[in-house]
């Protein structure tokens, strides 16, 4: 079967002999010239495959002999490579359902899920590739490729460069959710600069997660809608995982096809869509070179995916809010616990894969990789404010009452051990979404969102016939889980991503507000009043680019 022409334009392997060779060479010691010698073998070989990956999408030819990706091949990223290791099979199968058009418009799950870009996509890529391909890559369909999909002229090239400039600059995916009709607000308002103003079907901009280190997910997809009885799929929790977390991926690989590809419901059939559950519970994806620090797993270090594939993860492991607010204040989640469920053990030492490198000299760029991680364990946070967090457990808060402040960490809301996500489905409402009251063009943090509808919805009283909007309102750029469940109090609520193999899929947040992990880290500085030092906060950068 004939790839699409995604694949054609980007699964190019140069001799892999080659990047193993070379790439364990960059920066594992030596003399400096040495090291110098590698790094632009390296930056060759890579140059080399560039070229031919142009050459191939120009003139349309396949690559056919390139059809697996063995284990141990690491993609380039900015700040160095990447690695994605399957424990099944050895590698990536291209073959696979995976990679192959089951809808009707040529996009395939690698469309929006590729290797080279940790299984998402960085929208610095989604323009290379819109440029090779002059705008007709699969990616940019008018289903939701494109900032609208109406009063939209794609027929030329400046026409389809501006139809698709927010995945093209943000790597964002527009996402039209109907508004339930038992909703307890009304959409009063939609300022959408693109023309998709329906206030019936809102138009939100998400960016698509990384389909790798599945196994560690307690939601799928950022509203949890492929986790919620709202949509016939499962809530994933502490009794039923990880049967709930298979069937609702199973569940996912179906509505990706309609949805995404166009489908007409005949595949993925039962076989493929097992095939695609199993290959992508089988992915774990970290960086794994680092462009000052070299191998991330050298001199002691446990960088890289492999660890990964031994994590132990189970729906409520090392929970934070369980430490910080023990029973009787909050007892709605599961068991908690470190080595088994239930232990009473929790370590706000969230990463440990740098723990060797602590004790080098304070200019090495490991020794500042390890500082970043102990800033990300251990500087204070004062949580304020966040929705999912400090508000009435009535609203999906954690206490009775709400809390007004909660001192924690980076790990309070990213508590997986290694991984980094919420080990229970937790969405939150950081304020990524949501826009300054002062200044409507930035988010609360201060990162531009000005690119972005402004959605104004308002809580309805519900002892009137019919029901009227009151005035308790509220103004986003996303409604979150309250497109979902229709709930007032959950607007703006997302679930946070795993946060391995960053580098490799800027930008962050789940709107792309932010362009660099440095943006990332200057929104928790404004928003939450995270005091750092310049060189604290590139030690924070050099950590989490090395995730």
């Amino acid at each position: 079967m004939a790839q699409p022409q995604s694949n054609k334009t980007h699964w190019f392997v140069v001799s892999i002999g080659m990047f193993r060779h070379v790439l364990s060479r960059v920066g594992s010691g030596g003399s400096a010239d040495s090291r110098r010698y590698w790094r632009n073998a390296f930056a060759a070989v890579f140059l080399l495959a560039a070229l031919l990956m142009a050459f191939a999408a120009a003139s349309g030819q396949q690559i056919p002999f390139v059809t697996f990706i063995p284990n141990g091949v690491f993609f380039p990223n900015p700040s160095g490579a990447s690695e994605t290791y399957n424990t099944m099979g050895g590698g990536i199968d291209m073959t696979g359902p995976f990679f192959q058009s089951l809808g009707s418009n040529g996009r395939s799950c690698a469309t929006c899920h590729q290797p080279s870009d940790g299984m998402s996509i960085a929208a610095a890529n989604v323009q290379r590739r819109f440029l090779l391909t002059q705008g007709l890559d699969p990616i940019f369909r008018t289903v939701d490729g494109s900032n609208c999909n109406h009063n939209i002229d794609v027929s030329t090239l400046a026409g389809r460069s501006a139809a698709h400039s927010l995945l093209r600059t943000r790597g964002l995916i527009r996402v039209a959710i109907a508004v339930p009709v038992n909703a307890d607000y009304r959409v009063v308002s939609v300022n959408n600069p693109y023309g998709c103003n329906e206030s019936d079907v809102i138009s939100q901009y998400r960016r698509p997660l990384p389909a790798t280190n599945l196994r560690f997910l307690s939601a799928v997809m950022f509203d949890g809608r492929e986790s919620s009885a709202a949509t016939g799929t499962t809530k994933i929790q502490y009794s039923n995982y990880p049967n709930s977390l298979l069937n609702d991926l199973t569940h996912q690989s179906i509505d990706a096809t309609t949805g995404h590809a166009q489908g007409d419901g005949t595949r993925p059939t039962p076989a493929e869509q097992q095939q695609i559950v199993n290959f992508e519970m089988g992915l774990s994806t970290a960086q794994i070179i680092d462009n000052y620090a070299g191998r991330l797993d050298a001199h002691g270090a446990t960088g890289g995916p492999l660890p990964l594939t031994n994590q132990l993860f189970f729906i409520g492991i090392n929970s934070s809010v369980r430490f910080l607010l023990p029973p009787p204040q909050y007892n709605h989640e599961p068991p908690g616990g470190l080595v088994t469920p239930g232990d009473g053990q929790f370590t706000s030492a969230i990463f440990n894969p740098f723990d060797a490198w602590a004790s080098m000299p304070h200019n090495s760029p490991r020794a500042a990789i390890a500082r970043g991680q102990a800033i990300f364990n251990s500087k204070p946070i004062n949580i304020t404010g966040v929705a999912g967090i400090n508000d009435d457990v009535s609203a999906g808060g954690l206490v009775s009452g709400g809390i007004a402040s909660l001192q924690g960490t980076c790990g309070t809301c990213h508590d997986t051990p290694n991984v980094g996500n919420h080990s229970f489905p937790t969405p939150l409402n950081i304020g990524t979404g949501d826009p300054n009251p002062s200044n409507s063009s930035v988010n609360l943090g201060g990162l531009d969102v000005s690119y972005l509808p402004s959605i104004t919805v308002c809580k309805l009283d519900l002892t009137t016939t019919p029901p009227t909007p009151t005035s308790n309102c509220k103004t986003t750029t996303d409604l979150g889980q309250a497109l979902i469940d229709g709930r007032f109090d959950h607007v703006g609520r997302i679930k946070g991503p795993i946060l391995r193999g960053l580098s490799a899929r800027a930008p962050y947040f789940h709107n792309g507000s932010a362009q660099t992990l440095l943006d990332a880290v200057h929104f928790y500085e404004k928003h939450f009043g995270l005091v750092l030092t310049p060189e604290e906060e590139s030690d924070l950068v050099a950590f989490l680019s090395s995730l």
